[in-house]
């Protein structure tokens, strides 16, 4: 009759593989992620009309509803515009162009969270309110991995982290409709009342603008990043992506 192996056998294997396999994922996220990589996308294109000269003039109104409110995007962005050749005005009523961006969230992201929120597009969730589902937030990738996994995540990561920042942005630009044309804008909200029910509200009114929308994510990855290093770079990716609607 065979002698039973010690319990505690198994485990020490286990221990000892996953050091091994956390040891071959850390030398390999600190080689690939030793630069900082910055990506800017948009999620929908917008043409502008070429105008004459003296119509490039634009209002610039840039809005932070983000965590980070020390983060003041206004200035680059109005500087980015004028770089374009445009005349960046106080008044919106002298402008031929009306630029409205509010930063929705700036902090730590993970790729997936990244895709959704750009495919969400604009008014869609952003990406703070997606991290958690995409980084696994319920129990399905624990319980996939199992004890070998934890054990490499948690060794793994207390010395090499991939770590992702990202800036998400809503825009809008106006354009002054042509001379002789108008525009009819139709504004809808669904207001909720209780449980039970809600109102439906319609509002039109004619409009001398065309207005387009779309939403610039700005990500920023390395590893162990950390967020001073990353926020001049993301600033310069969606300064960039602006001025380049111009």
């Amino acid at each position: 009759m065979r002698t039973p192996l010690p319990a505690t056998r198994p485990i020490g294997l286990l221990i000892a593989t996953a050091l091994a396999l956390s040891g071959c994922a850390a030398t390999q996220v600190a080689i690939s992620k030793r630069d900082l990589d910055v990506q800017t996308k948009m999620s929908a294109t917008i043409f502008l009309d070429p105008v004459k000269p003296d119509q490039r003039t634009v209002y610039v109104q840039v809005r932070n509803t983000s965590d980070q409110q020390t983060m003041d995007l206004n200035p680059d962005i109005a500087e980015g515009v004028a770089g374009k050749g445009y005349q960046v005005v106080d008044d919106p009523d002298q402008a031929h162009y009306i630029l409205q961006a509010n930063v929705l969230y700036v902090g730590k992201s993970d790729p997936t969270a990244n895709a959704l929120t750009l495919q969400s597009g604009y008014g869609g969730a952003a990406a703070g309110a997606l991290a958690g589902f995409a980084g696994g937030g319920g129990g399905r990738g624990i319980i996939a991995a199992g004890l070998l996994g934890g054990i490499s995540d948690t060794v793994s990561g207390a010395l090499v982290k991939d770590v992702y920042y990202t800036i998400t942005t809503d825009i809008q630009i106006k354009e002054r409709a042509g001379s002789g044309l108008q525009s009819m804008a139709a504004t809808e909200h669904n207001l909720q009342q209780g449980t039970s029910g809600g109102t439906q509200v319609t509002y039109t009114e004619q409009t001398d603008w065309k207005t387009y929308q779309t939403r610039i994510v700005s990500v920023a990855n390395k590893m162990n990043l950390e967020f001073d290093e990353a926020a001049p770079a993301l600033r310069q990716g969606l300064t960039r992506s602006l001025a380049g609607l111009f």
